[in-house]
C-alpha cells in the first residue's frame, strides 16, 4: 500500500511539472502611475478595443494573416472583464485619447514600449519556431500605461497553450486592483 502510494504521488509530482513547463510564462510588468483600471473599463466597456499587431509568431507554416484570423477568437475568448470587442480595424478617425493594445512578436531585445505607443517601426529579433513570444503594451495616446511580455511553447495559431497565455495575460496587462506607494511600501487602495 505504501508503494502505491509512492507511486501515485510521484507520477502526480511528474504530471504537475510536465504541465508547468509546457504553461504560458508572464515576464515582467510595468505600470505607469497614470494607470487606471477604472479608466481602461470606462475605455472600452461596450466597446470596440483596437489590437495592433507587430509581426507573426515563429510558428513554422502558418500566413500573418491566418495566424492573426485565428488569434482575435482567443484574445475575445479571453478577454478582461469589460464588455469589449477586440478588432484590428483602425477607427475612422483617430479617437482621443487614443487607447489601443499594441502586441509584437519576437520584439528586438532594446525595441521599448515607449516606442510602441510613439509609433516607432516595430524592430524584431529571430523567433525561435514552436514558440509564442509577445511584447503586449496597453498605450493611451503615446503614453505607455502597462506592459508586459508572455511566452509559451505552441504548434498552430488555435493551440490551446495560447488561449492560456492570453487567460493569464490579461489580468496582468489591466490588472482591477491599484497600488499606490506609500513611503516605499505598497497599499492597495
Amino acid at each position: 500500500m505504501r508503494l502505491r502510494s509512492k507511486l501515485i504521488s510521484s507520477l502526480l509530482a511528474l504530471t504537475a511539472l510536465s504541465s508547468a513547463a509546457s504553461a504560458a510564462v508572464i515576464g515582467g510588468s510595468y505600470y505607469a502611475p497614470q494607470y487606471d483600471y477604472a479608466e481602461f473599463f470606462a475605455a472600452t466597456d461596450g466597446r470596440y478595443f483596437q489590437v495592433v499587431l507587430y509581426g507573426a509568431p515563429s510558428l513554422p507554416g502558418f500566413a500573418p494573416n491566418d495566424m492573426a484570423n485565428a488569434l482575435l477568437p482567443l484574445m475575445q475568448a479571453a478577454k478582461p472583464r469589460p464588455a469589449l470587442t477586440f478588432t484590428y480595424a483602425d477607427p475612422p478617425e483617430r479617437p482621443r485619447p487614443y487607447y489601443r493594445l499594441v502586441l509584437t512578436f519576437d520584439p528586438a531585445l532594446d525595441y521599448a514600449s515607449s516606442q510602441v505607443c510613439a509609433g516607432a517601426p516595430p524592430r524584431f529579433r529571430p523567433g525561435r519556431p514552436g514558440l509564442f513570444y509577445v511584447f503586449a503594451v496597453y498605450c493611451r495616446n503615446d503614453q505607455v500605461l502597462t506592459e508586459t511580455t508572455a511566452w509559451t511553447p505552441a504548434s498552430a495559431p488555435n493551440d490551446p497553450q495560447i488561449g492560456d497565455l492570453f487567460r493569464q495575460l490579461f489580468p496582468v496587462l489591466f490588472p482591477d486592483s491599484i497600488y499606490r506607494h506609500l513611503n516605499g511600501m505598497p497599499i492597495r487602495r
